[in-house]
This record gives C-alpha cells, structure tokens and sequence, in this order.
C-alpha cells in the first residue's frame, strides 16, 4: 500500500489525498475549513487526519486563524490541543 499524499488544490479550495478531500474558503487573515470527505474504500487508513493535519499545518504557515465548520476538524483539534491556538473562537 502506497503511503497517500496531501495537496494543496488552491484552485478548486480543497486539500486532497487521492478521493479524499477537506474543503475550505479563504478570505484574509482566515480560512474555514467547511467539510472533509473520505471514500468508503479509504476508511482507517489515517486519511482524514492527515487532511486536517495539512489544512491546520497550512493555516500556522499562512499566519491564518481557522474556523472549524467541520465537526471532523473540529474533533482532531480537540485531540491535538497544539492546533488550538489557531481557533478563530
């Protein structure tokens, strides 16, 4: 099994791994990450964490607040408080 990467699709607002994906809108100063999407297929394989890890990782580089519509995001942030920081509260 291949290790998944993550990329930046700017254009089409999304990270994605493969299928899989987290949706966002930036505006300045901030981004909101809306929704993640993993494939049936893709399940347990950490995709969905490497997805928020890449948005929230993106987010500290880009000085950006983040505002978690995602209740998938807004549950990895719970479990890795060094992302808590970047919460738009």
């Amino acid at each position: 099994m291949s290790e998944v990467q993550v990329v930046n699709n700017e254009t089409a607002h999304r990270f994605e791994a493969g299928a899989a994906f987290l949706s966002y809108h930036v505006k300045p100063g901030e981004i909101t990450l809306i929704h993640t999407e993993v494939p049936a297929e893709m399940e347990g394989r950490g995709i969905g964490g490497k997805l928020a890890r890449a948005a929230l990782d993106y987010a500290r580089t880009a000085h950006m607040r983040v505002v978690a519509m995602c209740p998938f995001v807004s549950e990895y942030v719970k479990r890795h408080p060094e992302y808590e920081d970047l919460i738009r509260k």
